[in-house]
């Protein structure tokens, strides 16, 4: 706070500290006391697995949006730039920063007292493009054209390699950092505590426990073994708290054991480890605990890598499982997956901490509930493909008409034709390929389900994307498909596929069902390009040849 009241700082604060350490909540806090002062200019809290914040395609076009409404003056040069350049949310980050940001900043007249305000991004290491994180950071650092108002940058982010190496091309003076896990322990702890007996009394209260429970031996244990990580104290709590539990039983339970020298996380690490087996194999049958560990892994490895969120009803849809299996997988998990039964409540990781142990064998060694990465991708991506197959079909909105625009399609009709899992499987299938690392070739088993479906649904598919709005994602995961393919002269198919479909996007963003029409209503050579470029992708899915 006192940062953001130095006219003539470092125009970055860069706050910086391991998973668990309490970056996000501070980023809230000061976010919400920047919008009392009436000088919060934009956010944008990066979140992996949540769809388009897991990404910066949308980053520069949300601050300058967020800007125009903080700073009406800033609203006259942002509106004139996307007039000028309609297709700028297409365009790259450089020239979105530079026309939608940087241009309108310089334009307004400066001042001796120019107004300040704050840009809060919220972990940016969550961003899944480490070249755009050390892009935006380079970006933001020439933030400080003068002109009437002041824009200064508050970022969180954990200290991985690529933002460090980011900050390393920016000068000293332009940015300040603190690392918020070398604040004291002493301190650290005394916040801990703080949390945990906050949290205690609402339990108490809510069980009608006595009130010399916890004793302070228990409370100063469990804060020895938060270790100074907020994320324990917040589990643990969750889990003690919960509506159907005994508290004094379960708080004895999380303290069993010693306490063990190791990484910054083991604590953490063995937290989750207990919490899981705790849910999933405490004191039940081996036939019994072998399917709950085969409903785990079939349920919570899709959700710790889904590109986007999605409720519990849809996850089910998607994997081809009840919803109640989905419901109680979900109901065990409560202090560490957010869900609700209410409609349309997606299911959330409360911490990303959580994914990180289980994709990662030397934190999570219990080998029962360790994910493999490229294992869950190319399941979940074949979950993809057979729900597709089984939804997508020619005019599957039932438009009729070949001229018809997909801006008249009401968006009932949509989510009733297309719910939120096709939706999904459409925009995601080929990600989950590519961290699948698999190569589209002869004797891979997912070659066959790849070259049945683009047979059967190649157009279909792109029918289904232009109707949700995303052709032009469609253009880059066919790009993505070509190199997955074993080819000898991938050339070939760029020419024939990849520029066909770009060429044709636009047209078929707007009308879907011209995919299937003839050289007479298409325009002379497009739909030879189309069908072309579809005979060349069944093709070379069947052979290594060209």
């Amino acid at each position: 706070m006192h940062w953001s009241d130095m006219p003539n700082g470092a125009c970055i604060f860069w706050l910086n500290g391991m998973a668990g350490t309490g970056k996000s909540t501070i980023a809230r806090t000061v976010a919400r006391e920047w919008a009392k002062k009436e000088r919060l200019g934009a956010s944008f809290f990066f979140s992996s697995g949540q769809g388009d914040r897991a990404h910066a395609s949308k980053f520069f076009t949300t601050i300058a949006y967020q800007l125009a409404y903080a700073q009406p003056s800033l609203a006259t040069g942002i509106h004139k730039a996307i007039c000028d350049r309609p297709d700028i949310q297409r365009q790259s980050l450089q020239q979105q920063w530079k026309h939608l940001i940087l241009e309108p900043l310089s334009q307004l007249s400066g001042s001796s007292q120019p107004q300040s305000l704050v840009l809060v991004i919220d972990a940016l290491d969550e961003c899944d493009d480490e070249n755009d994180t050390g892009l935006i950071l380079r970006l933001l650092s020439e933030a400080k054209t003068p002109s009437s108002v002041r824009l200064q940058v508050f970022v969180t982010s954990r200290p991985e390699t690529p933002i460090r190496h980011g900050f390393s091309y920016i000068p000293n003076a332009a940015h300040r950092d603190f690392i918020l896990h070398e604040i004291s322990n002493h301190i650290v702890n005394r916040d801990i505590s703080a949390l945990l007996q906050h949290e205690f009394d609402r339990i108490r209260m809510g069980h009608r426990l006595p009130m010399e429970w916890p004793d302070e031996p228990s409370l100063g244990h469990l804060i020895q073994k938060a270790d100074g990580l907020f994320i324990y104290a917040a589990t643990v709590c969750r889990f003690i708290g919960h509506e159907d539990s005994y508290p004094p039983e379960r708080l004895a339970f999380v303290l069993e054991g010693s306490m063990e020298e190791g990484s910054p996380t083991v604590q953490l690490d063995l937290m989750y480890t207990k919490l899981l087996r705790y849910a999933v194999v405490k004191d039940r049958e081996p036939q019994r605990t072998e399917r709950l560990l085969q409903r785990f892994r079939r349920i919570v490895g899709p959700i710790v890598i889904l590109f986007d969120v999605l409720t519990a009803s849809a996850l089910g849809q998607l994997l081809d499982t009840k919803p109640r299996e989905v419901e109680r997988t979900l109901e065990s998990l409560s202090s560490i997956l957010s869900y609700s039964d209410s409609e349309g409540s997606p299911i959330r990781l409360l911490h990303p901490s959580f994914r990180d142990f289980l994709l990662d064998n030397r934190r999570c060694d219990d080998p029962r509930f360790s994910i493999v990465g490229d294992n869950a991708h190319g399941d979940l991506a074949v979950s993809c493909l057979d729900l597709m197959s089984r939804h997508l079909k020619q005019d599957m909105c039932s438009l009729k008409l070949p001229g018809s625009l997909t801006s008249e399609v009401d968006p009932s009709t949509v989510q009733r034709y297309l719910p939120n899992e096709v939706q999904y499987a459409c925009r995601y299938w080929v990600d989950h390929l590519q961290r699948s690392n698999v190569k589209l070739c002869d004797g891979e088993p997912l070659h066959d389900r790849v070259h049945v479906f683009l047979k059967e649904h190649f157009l279909h598919w792109l029918e289904a994307l232009s109707i949700i709005g995303n052709m032009h994602d469609g253009v880059l995961m066919v790009k993505a498909l070509d190199s997955m393919l074993a080819v000898s002269d991938p050339r070939d198919f760029e020419r024939f596929l990849f520029l066909g479909i770009r060429r044709l996007a636009p047209t078929f963003s707007k009308i879907p069902l011209q995919l299937y029409a003839g050289p007479r209503t298409a325009g002379f050579g497009e739909w030879n390009f189309a069908m072309i470029g579809y005979s060349a992708m069944t093709i070379l899915c069947r052979s290594n040849e060209v």
